[in-house]
């Protein structure tokens, strides 16, 4: 056989390496487009692109205006109360820079933005409805020299009180109240800092109501006992509640009096009495708050009613019974549930941080409270173990300070 000449082919009928490359790149072309249409085909539309739903913690209650805020806002989820005593060196004038330094403070904080040297800015960013709250203690009016409110000044003694002084009495109130709990804990460390060279602390209380979203605005709250509390409320944005909640005399005309008790809820002794008796002690049912002689929460209780027998359908020592007084005794409820650490061999440490505003203490809370402490079953479970009152001073304008009424 004659070999080939020099640089001539082989003749062969099989593919070349060259060709095999050349086709396996094409072949490999062809499955990577196959792949990309597979993968067209069967993905998913991606979702339209949509501006992001507004954040709770973007929401801002205005600091400004002529009532302060926090009585008439509806009530958030977290509230703090923290009562201070002056310093035996704060004077009059020390008290005025002490309230324009706080006043500055809360009016920055609520509308998301950091208290001056504020050591933790981003806390202050999702402010959450929150609303900073002053009220003034008689010690604070006398310091200011301004004529006190004669109802300004501790409750008188009632028969059910176990007062103790680390929950009661007080020189300045600070009310701090919004629906995110890390910005009204930031909130009330930014206030205790620059109160520490006027006050000091006195007490601190913490209540919690139902988480933002829960339920529809405007529901009124239950308390741990599982009751509907409050529904007897006059309606903020009313001339009821203007009537029953704004002073209108003197420095504290556009402002109100504040009321606040710790009361106790004895709930392992609660959970012994039947669904009858826990009606029959408030005088609603649990289901929806309304009066035993109703079908509604809003229907007004009928005390004249009787039972088959002969009985009042809302017994004599019923709660709602006890707290009804003549038009005058009115109050604007805005309490609190706390549950704390239990001690003594119970499950629970558990109540209300009872918090009421009225135009004026002695006439329209005390003879209300004075019945409720001669002949109210709840009193059965419930001990009041703090208490004070406070004068909230009206609201300011940009510029201005709480407090300007009295001290200016």
């Amino acid at each position: 056989m004659r070999a080939p000449a020099e640089g001539a082919r082989a003749g062969r009928t099989g593919s070349t390496r060259r060709q095999f490359l050349l086709g396996g790149a094409v072949a490999g072309v062809g499955a990577a487009a196959a792949v990309g249409i597979d993968i067209a085909l069967n993905q998913k539309a991606a979702p339209a692109v949509t501006p992001s739903a507004p954040m709770n913690g973007d929401e801002k209650v205005p600091f400004h205006g002529i009532h302060q805020a926090g009585i008439d806002t509806p009530a958030q989820a977290h509230g703090m109360f923290l009562a201070l005593d002056l310093h035996d060196t704060t004077d009059r004038e020390g008290v005025s820079r002490l309230m324009r330094i706080l006043t500055d403070d809360a009016a920055r904080l609520t509308q998301g933005a950091p208290a001056l040297a504020d050591s933790e800015p981003e806390l202050a960013a999702s402010p959450a409805r929150l609303t900073v709250t002053f009220g003034f203690g008689p010690r604070l009016v006398a310091r200011a020299g301004g004529p006190a409110p004669t109802w300004l000044a501790p409750l008188p003694a009632f028969g059910i009180d176990a007062l103790q002084p680390e929950f009661s009495d007080g020189d300045l109130l600070l009310q701090v109240a919004g629906d995110d709990p890390l910005t009204v804990a930031h909130a009330a460390r930014m206030l205790l800092k620059d109160s520490r060279s006027f006050a000091a602390l006195r007490w601190t209380q913490t209540g919690f109501r139902r988480a933002y979203g829960t339920e529809r605005p405007g529901t009124t709250m239950r308390n741990l006992f599982g009751q509907v509390d409050g529904t007897a409320n006059p309606e903020p944005g009313t001339a009821e509640f203007d009537r029953v909640v704004w002073a209108d005399d003197g420095w504290l005309s556009g402002g109100t009096g504040l009321v606040i008790r710790r009361i106790r809820m004895d709930l392992d002794k609660w959970d012994r009495l039947d669904r009858g008796g826990r009606e029959a002690s408030v005088g609603r049912t649990l289901g929806n708050g309304a009066p035993l002689t109703g079908s509604a929460e809003r229907d007004e209780p009928d005390f004249e009613a009787k039972t088959a027998i002969g009985f009042p359908v809302i017994p004599q020592f019923a709660h709602i019974r006890r707290a009804r007084g003549d038009d005058g005794e009115k109050i604007f409820r805005r309490a609190y549930n706390y549950d704390e650490r239990p001690s003594g061999g119970g499950i629970s440490e558990s109540g209300l941080v009872f918090v009421s505003f009225q135009a004026d203490v002695e006439r329209q809370f005390t003879p209300m409270q004075q019945r409720l402490a001669e002949l109210d079953l709840l009193n059965e479970w419930t001990t009041p173990i703090g208490s004070a009152v406070f004068a909230i001073p009206p609201g300011c304008a940009e510029g201005g300070f709480i407090g300007e009424t009295v001290l200016r």
